[in-house]
């Protein structure tokens, strides 16, 4: 069975986990502090501070925006972490719907959702797609609002000429098993202002004020010193990236461009292949993004689709929906809302394998398992 989605590693990533597990520092220490630095410069943002998950990045990003009791306008059409977040800091999700082209939050609807107790505007780069920031950053600004850039999916686009990460007022980013950049684990914030930075690295630390790499400084012997005192001056969370992943991370930066134009690369065949298919569409790339291209997501008749991923299956092609609405799960339903694009979209979507270790011949597969099926 071909799958949706593969991590590509090679004997470089098991090399670079020799240094962490022969120096014994493997927690929060030197790996991730060059890590941070280097995903810092690669994106264009002043700083880059490392999480466990992107779920934590988003929670810590959320957290310091102090929406407790006040509204964050965000989208129904994304994994559960994104929405889950704003309950976690007793936030209220004001669910807007999405634009039918890319599936990312559409500007217009976000606009007719603003009030008074809007907090925060929560977009999410659908597919790898970056969404619409001008448009969204011009309204943020115009109500003091701002923005947090959910690129779970967008690590290494571009948005008109600037990349995924140095666009918002605060960028979370995945390193997932499966995402572009792929620890295993992980995440990442990056952001402009120099106080939520300090502020974020705390917090993720128990809100310990210096972590334990930067207590530690080597004595004139080899020895460590270590210095036991630090200050706690509001409860954190046990958020913080660590070497291990940050060792793999650094190799996988290393990759990612080259990850994304194969990612890119498939996509287009793909295109291609199915341009004469009018029941199938394909996604939409606007000309001023260049899309990460993390999914593959076509869309096909609603009444087919599971039809069309059982026929799939049977040929040895894994799928999957990205994603059943948030707000049509029953947690969420003291916050639904009306979003007919997304309640009509999501019925039609069904992502394909693709990563960049998927070979011709499984490229071939799968595109022999749609063609094949009679919609």
């Amino acid at each position: 069975m071909i799958p949706v989605f593969k991590p590509s590693y090679g004997p470089e990533e098991y090399e670079a986990l020799r240094e962490p597990m022969a120096s014994g520092w493997v927690g929060l220490g030197p790996k991730t502090q060059e890590f941070e630095q280097r995903f810092a410069e690669y994106v264009g943002a002043p700083h880059a501070v490392g999480t466990n998950s992107a779920t934590a990045a988003l929670h810590l990003a959320v957290k310091i925006l102090g929406v407790e009791g006040r509204e964050v306008i965000t989208t129904s059409l994304t994994f559960v972490s994104t929405n889950h977040v704003i309950l976690y800091c007793r936030g209220i999700p004001v669910f807007a719907d999405v634009d039918p082209e890319t599936l990312c939050l559409d500007p217009e609807r976000v606009a007719e959702k603003v009030t008074p107790r809007t907090a925060a505007i929560m977009v999410v780069d659908y597919g790898g797609h970056p969404a619409e920031m001008d448009e969204l950053l011009a309204l943020g600004a115009e109500h003091s609002v701002p923005v947090i850039e959910d690129a779970a999916h967008a690590c290494g686009a571009s948005y008109k000429g600037a990349r995924v990460g140095s666009i918002a007022d605060l960028t979370c980013f995945s390193f997932h098993a499966v995402k572009n950049l792929a620890t295993g684990e992980g995440g990442m914030i990056t952001l402009g202002d120099d106080d939520s930075a300090r502020r974020l690295r705390s917090l993720r630390w128990l809100g310990i004020d210096r972590s334990t790499w930067d207590r530690t400084d080597g004595g004139a012997d080899g020895a460590s010193r270590y210095n036991w005192q630090y200050g706690v001056d509001e409860v954190g969370l046990k958020a913080h990236l660590s070497d291990i992943p940050s060792a793999i991370g650094l190799v996988q930066l290393a990759k990612l461009e080259a990850h994304n134009e194969r990612r890119r690369e498939i996509a287009a065949t793909y295109n291609d292949a199915f341009a004469d298919l009018g029941w199938v569409q394909t996604p939409v790339v606007r000309p001023y993004v260049t899309t990460a291209q993390h999914n593959y997501v076509i869309r096909v008749p609603a009444e087919r689709r599971n039809a069309l991923i059982d026929h799939l299956a049977g040929r040895g092609v894994a799928t999957s929906v990205h994603y059943f609405p948030n707000h049509l799960y029953p947690v969420y339903r003291p916050y639904t809302a009306s979003l007919p694009v997304t309640e009509a979209e999501w019925q039609r979507l069904v992502t394909l394998p693709l990563f960049p270790g998927l070979t011709e011949s499984e490229v071939a597969q799968v595109i022999d398992g749609v063609r094949s099926f009679g919609a």
